[in-house]
């Protein structure tokens, strides 16, 4: 039963990931119909993880007191919405809210899957857990980026909105099938918080909470790698097609090549996290940034032995990075398993300012420069900084007790 849990939570986050990616594929044919510059395209695509930031904490905070079933339903129901309002946007405004709408129910998600996950696999089965559901999002973007312009494009006369429709429907049968497992598999699971709890008054206040995180040994430079992780992602993947398109590439080839670290994101997903144990971590953590160093370099060149190598590299990276990032943090023994959706929000909301300084700091400097060079060589420093910061966290974490003693101690604090 909890494979079955964790399958409800793979569409929930294939949902998510679907209707990030569905307006990537689409920049061209918006901007023309909207009206808008690669700024304002930009601050569109950047605007979700704004508004992100704010809420992240507070729906860690409801995801803690709703329980799994019930907040990850409105999480979805929320990103229904956001896909609604964007088939129906007629100016950059209306686009804009809409959008934004996502960041409120984009933090339930990705903060509810690595609390359940915690809740209901121990050890090394939840690492490959986390990698699992990562490959939901991943496979929402292959869909949308390979199926837009070369099936779903031609299918509805070229009109984008019937594309956003497609992927809002998608959505909702994510929403009502989570909702299903969740009320049939959530009783039978040891660890899954279907009901909501009720506060107590020993519970701390979630101000509290949040405070006690960050006092943790090592939080605050996690949390910075987070931005810069977040910052790399968003910024390459809203961007990726119309960095390809400018290089040279048709739409439909740029979809395709786009689509790629996608495809390798899926490998990266079911090994790498399962990989990370507490003893080599740091050093996974590590080579994964030098390859961010490296990818956004070689995004320069347009070789296909180049681009093809530079773009295995990025989907070993968006898909591995930030998971093994969000398993050091719930496994640190300063977390309490109860407080795991309050943390991943304050990770979440942390690295969503990356989120924003990606795709906005992407178009910013192309508008300035008239190509995509310099942003990749901000992209390029932002990960070796990261490096630097993992040897950093290394040092500061090397005392951390192994999973097995971390979850010991989980069960006596609860």
């Amino acid at each position: 039963m909890r494979w079955l849990i964790l399958a409800g939570l793979w569409l929930c986050y294939a949902s998510f990931g679907v209707t990030v990616a569905s307006l990537a594929p689409l920049v061209p044919i918006v901007q023309a119909d909207l009206n808008m510059s690669h700024s304002a395209m930009g601050s569109v695509m950047g605007a979700w993880q704004l508004v992100y930031i704010v809420a992240a904490i507070p729906c860690g905070m409801l995801l803690d007191r709703l329980g799994g079933r019930l907040a990850l339903t409105l999480g979805v129901g929320l990103v229904v919405l956001s896909g609604i309002g964007r088939a129906f946007a007629d100016d950059y405004w209306t686009l804009l809210l809409a959008v934004m709408l996502f960041g409120v129910g984009g933090p339930i998600i990705s903060s509810g899957a690595p609390k359940i996950v915690t809740g209901i696999f121990q050890g090394s089965q939840r690492g490959l857990a986390m990698g699992i559901y990562m490959t939901g999002p991943t496979t929402g973007g292959i869909l949308a980026l390979t199926l837009t312009h070369s099936v779903l494009l031609p299918l509805f006369d070229q009109s984008w909105r019937a594309v956003m429709l497609l992927w809002s429907a998608f959505a909702l049968a994510g929403a009502v099938l989570w909702f299903v497992i969740a009320s049939l598999a959530g009783p039978k699971v040891r660890g899954f918080q279907q009901q909501a709890v009720p506060a107590l008054s020993s519970t701390p206040a979630g101000g509290s909470v949040v405070a006690d995180i960050l006092r943790g040994p090592g939080i605050k430079l996690l949390l910075l790698m987070a931005v810069g992780a977040f910052l790399f992602n968003h910024g390459l993947n809203n961007w990726l097609p119309e960095l390809l398109r400018t290089g040279g590439l048709s739409v439909v080839e740029a979809g395709y090549w786009a689509a790629f670290p996608l495809l390798v994101g899926v490998f990266g997903s079911l090994t790498i996290p399962r990989l990370a144990t507490p003893e080599r971590r740091f050093r996974i953590i590590f080579i994964l940034c030098i390859a961010a160093v490296v990818v956004s370099l070689a995004l320069q060149f347009q070789h296909p032995l180049v681009l093809g190598a530079s773009l295995f590299l990025q989907g070993l990276v968006r898909s591995s990075l930030m998971t093994v990032l969000i398993l050091t943090l719930v496994e640190l023994p300063a977390i309490q398993e109860r407080h795991t959706g309050t943390a991943s929000g304050l990770f979440f909301s942390a690295a969503e300012v990356g989120g924003v300084l990606g795709p906005l700091g992407l178009g910013l400097m192309f508008d300035l420069t008239g190509g995509f060079d310099a942003g990749l060589y901000a992209l390029a420093a932002v990960a070796g900084a990261m490096a630097l910061g993992t040897l950093r966290l290394s040092r500061i974490a090397g005392g951390n007790p192994s999973v097995a003693d971390i979850d010991r101690k989980r069960q006596v604090a609860s």
